[in-house]
């Protein structure tokens, strides 16, 4: 028996495994750079309008930060570019992360591989089914972006050299991701270390692309090779060569290392445990406090720099649009009509709380996660009540994007007032557009509650499905210019755009309403199911 045999099987489980969340993430992905074309001519439809453009977004080192460099605006396909072309590497590279842990480590902690291998499967299978299926999703999205952006008119070297750089991306991931699965003993640990890897990319791509005297730096980062092949301006091919050699690289070490570590194991040995549990430990909430923490942390930290970087470009954003009505149309259906810059916080508000909405589902699901690994019924085996264990995590679903929220509010009006004066006054006007946002989150929390009280089988597909609807219509929805009743369909699209808009009571009680309803539909349905 070979170190390959079974990968076929592997493979056709994998798929089967995300047949639904495989496809979300190829369409949404591959379909969005298409969607900017028309959406361009109608934004910026004269030769003035896109001078403004390039004028305003060259000279400003913060849109730098987020987007990277702008090297030629005055076309459609550089436009494309610039504004998704490290946004899709980013989260292309998320998926390759999230596919090859689900498939490889996540495997292990569950017990399932051991059981696989107990049969005829290979002691590399596993890591190559999760890395054929990874690699292989990642060319996908970008053969569909590269056949959208020509199917909507863009030159097909610029589409072509688009797609190279963003499947590159996801290549690159895919292979780190392999190696952080060997590395550590646990899924969430080697979702860890890669997304860290990941962050070290993107913080690389953002100091190059912002700082003409280190662009050097900008090589460092796969997240930057896409845009550094100067797709649609003057495409160097021989940039994308560079993805396939380091991805083959760091793949061999990924290979390398499995057979230096036990099934089960990882080559970084686990910390062992106090010989007692703390005091703290013997609650639910305690217990959730424990499991919960490092994912609270982690995006309060993530969102309080988003949020001062996004602050810091609110003082330059009406150089930035320039003259073009049909921006300032969508950042007044975004983010209010009452002033540019207020429109642009309410704007930026509204994509904090969708991001945040990410988060509450993530610790809902937490609860899924502990069911399915069967530690919940040890929890359930002692005095506590299914109440009083599932109470424990949803203050980390309900209460922690409060937390989120107020941090990214306080930085946000924190790096505007220190720009543009009046510290106090910025800040309170950006936390109080963030805060606005809370039921919105409530209601996508509450929906992710319900699916797994009511049909725990499929609510991890079927909560990452709402959240990616509720994110493509409130994002893509304005700029494509979808009719309002889609847009209804969010619940941000009922929240008061603060501060560029009139406060008012009403759809914030409504929609907490609607959450409290899901909520305890979801509670509800949990005490009557069985465990599992």
């Amino acid at each position: 028996m070979s170190g390959l045999t079974g990968t076929g099987t592997l493979v056709r489980l994998a798929l089967r495994r995300d047949r639904v969340i495989l496809p979300i993430w190829t369409v949404l992905l591959g379909l969005i750079p298409a969607s900017t074309v028309s959406a361009y001519e109608q934004l910026y439809p004269t030769a003035a309008d896109r001078a403004t453009l390039t004028a305003g977004t060259g000279s400003n080192p913060s849109v730098a930060v987020i987007y990277g460099p702008a090297y030629d605006l005055s076309t459609a396909g550089g436009f494309t570019a610039w504004r998704y072309g490290s946004f899709l590497a980013l989260f292309v590279a998320l998926m390759a992360i999230f596919t090859v842990t689900r498939h490889t480590r996540a495997e292990e902690d569950s017990g399932r591989l051991e059981l696989l291998g107990s049969a005829v499967v290979g002691r590399f299978a596993a890591l190559t089914a999760g890395v054929t299926v990874a690699a292989g999703t990642s060319v996908v999205i970008g053969l569909v972006a590269a056949l959208g952006m020509i199917g909507a008119g863009l030159p097909a070297a610029g589409s072509v050299s688009l797609a190279l750089g963003v499947a590159g991306a996801g290549l690159v991931f895919t292979a780190i991701a392999g190696v952080a699965a060997q590395l550590t003993e646990y899924s969430r640990s080697a979702n860890g270390l890669a997304t860290g890897a990941l962050g070290v990319a993107f913080l690389l791509r953002a100091i190059g692309d912002s700082t003409p005297s280190a662009n050097w730096v900008s090589w460092l980062s796969p997240l930057a090779w896409g845009q550094l092949g100067k797709p649609f301006v003057a495409e160097k091919w021989w940039v994308f060569p560079m993805a396939v050699v380091v991805a083959i690289a760091v793949g061999t070490l990924a290979y390398r290392l499995v057979p230096l570590r036990d099934l089960g194991a990882g080559l970084f040995p686990a910390r062992l445990g106090p010989a007692g549990a703390p005091p703290s430990l013997s609650s639910p909430l305690g217990l959730a406090w424990r499991l919960q923490r490092g994912a609270l942390i982690g995006w309060t930290i993530g969102l309080v720099v988003v949020g001062a970087v996004f602050g810091s470009i609110a003082s330059g954003i009406t150089a930035l649009i320039g003259n073009s009505d049909q921006v300032r149309e969508i950042f007044a259906k975004m983010g209010g009509a009452q002033g540019l810059v207020d429109a642009y916080l309410g704007a930026i508000a509204g994509v904090f709380g969708m991001v945040v909405a990410v988060y509450s589902v993530q610790a809902a699901l937490r609860m899924r996660t502990e069911e399915t690994a069967v530690r919940t019924e040890p929890v359930l085996a002692t005095a506590v009540s299914r109440f009083g264990w599932l109470a424990s995590h949803l203050v980390f679903a309900l209460l922690g994007p409060l937390v989120l929220l107020t941090g990214a509010g306080v930085a946000a009006g924190a790096a505007h007032g220190l720009r543009a004066g009046g510290l106090a006054t910025q800040v309170g006007h950006a936390l109080g557009g963030t805060l606005a946002q809370l039921p919105a989150v409530w209601v996508v929390a509450s929906t992710a509650t319900l699916l797994f009280g009511l049909l725990p089988r499929v609510s991890v597909p079927a909560s990452w499905a709402v959240v990616g609807v509720v994110l493509v219509i409130a994002l893509f929805g304005p700029v494509i210019g979808l009719s309002q009743v889609i847009l209804d369909v969010s619940p941000f699209a009922h929240v008061p755009k603060l501060p560029g808009a009139v406060f008012t009571w009403t759809p914030l009680v409504w929609l907490t309403a609607v959450a409290v309803v899901g909520v305890g539909a979801g509670v509800t349905a949990f005490r009557h199911r069985d465990i599992g």
